[in-house]
């Protein structure tokens, strides 16, 4: 078995087992990829339904279906992952997010606009946090910790760098001429530099000596998994509505799209100085304790969103702590898995935990966007949503169950 105990590239010690380029380069590469595939919509979206008739619902349901497809392409790309590695996968995905958005660019009507989103979502299922979690886990095991926080640090920074620079491009051009010059940003970007720097060795998965082993299949069947499941899809629903809907929230309250998009920003900057906490956060918390806590806090800082009509610096403030949380939550997700079962089929657990969850964050901004006007306007869309995280919190309390590992295949 490769060991990954010592420090490497992460700590400059020189490790072989964990290559120096690849860290930097999942940094890059989630920056640019969250920013121009994900956070770019929210943005321009207002723009396409504006200029080509369209209905709300439709582009926003076109966002979900990749959201959607991204779900359940994400179990398999997790199997592949865990044989293979992610060179492969990440590069062809960072190929195929780039044809996507160029098709969108160019839909002159809604199916091709479909199917260009039908796309990217594979292209997100290649190229997001699941496949580079992924790859980190194995790589930098036990420490991933370590590398996983810097890589959502820096992913973090997506909406705080692409969301103005998308808006400040809008104002200057054509949405769909956005749309194709951040294709080939994102091209120039990623395509290379997953080709070039994901081409290490692949390791087996390190396992602890202390840990009692368990089959992969056992813990997929098992109620403390799917509670589990369930916790993190109510919380993801309501994180992902939350965050698309804040555009027209802010929008509603009397702001400027540019204030909402800069509000929209900054709250990517808040998941950045949340996930400065996580670790610490991880070394004096359980994991149930953990999930439970961020959840509930989650659900606080949508509804005080909802109860907030103003003024501007506090739905900023508010957009800030709510980042911090979802931060935290990303993290919670990326080390779900390890917390309480090892290593070993890393890939294949995740996927399988990440596909509701995506599910449920694909269909969230449709569901918002339908169900905002039947409840009044978002204020009471962002109450309900608040609801929801508290029900999770539940769940995330019942999830408790003592760590196990995984056998090795």
């Amino acid at each position: 078995m490769t060991e990954l105990h010592t420090r490497g590239a992460a700590t400059g010690t020189g490790d072989r087992s964990r290559p120096r380029a690849v860290l930097p380069a999942l940094c890059a590469t989630q920056i640019t990829s969250w920013g121009i595939i994900f956070y770019a919509f929210p943005v321009l979206n207002p723009a396409i339904t504006a200029d080509t008739g369209w209905p709300p619902g439709a582009t926003t349901g076109a966002f979900s279906l990749a959201l959607l497809i991204s779900a359940f392409a994400g179990i398999r790309v997790g199997r592949i992952i865990d044989h293979r590695g992610p060179r492969t996968v990440m590069t062809a995905g960072s190929v195929l997010g780039a044809v996507s958005l160029l098709i969108i660019a160019a839909a002159p009507n809604l199916p091709l606009f479909f199917a260009g989103w039908l796309l990217a979502g594979l292209a997100m299922a290649a190229t997001f946090y699941q496949p580079a979690f992924a790859a980190l886990t194995r790589w930098w095991a036990p420490d991933h910790v370590r590398a996983l926080t810097i890589v959502t640090l820096a992913g973090g920074l997506a909406s705080t760098v692409f969301a103005p620079i998308t808006a400040a491009l809008a104002d200057h051009m054509s949405w769909r001429a956005t749309y194709g010059v951040l294709a080939l940003v994102l091209a120039a970007v990623t395509v290379p530099t997953h080709a070039l720097a994901l081409n290490a060795p692949w390791p087996q998965a390190v396992q602890g000596p202390q840990q009692l082993s368990v089959g992969a299949d056992r813990v997929a069947r098992s109620a403390p998994f799917w509670t589990l499941a369930a916790a993190l899809t109510l919380s993801a629903f309501t994180v992902s509505a939350a965050v698309i809907a804040l555009v027209p929230l802010i929008l509603e309250r009397g702001y400027t799209t540019a204030e909402a998009a800069w509000a929209l920003g900054l709250g990517g900057a808040g998941q950045t100085l949340g996930r400065t906490l996580y670790a610490p956060l991880a070394r004096s918390t359980g994991a149930t304790a953990r999930t439970t806590t961020l959840i509930a806090l989650g659900g606080a800082t949508t509804a005080a969103l909802a109860l907030a009509p103003g003024p501007y610096v506090l739905l900023v403030a508010l957009s800030i702590a709510a980042g911090m949380v979802r931060g935290n939550l990303t993290l919670l997700q990326a080390t779900a898995v390890t917390d309480r079962w090892g290593t070993a089929h890393y890939g294949r657990l995740s996927g399988l935990l990440g596909a509701p969850t995506t599910a449920a964050a694909a269909l969230a901004p449709f569901a918002g966007a339908v169900l905002a006007a039947p409840l009044g306007g978002y204020p009471t869309m962002y109450l309900v949503l608040g609801g929801i995280s508290a029900i999770a919190a539940g769940l995330a309390l019942a999830s408790h169950h003592r760590r196990t590992r995984l056998e090795q295949p």
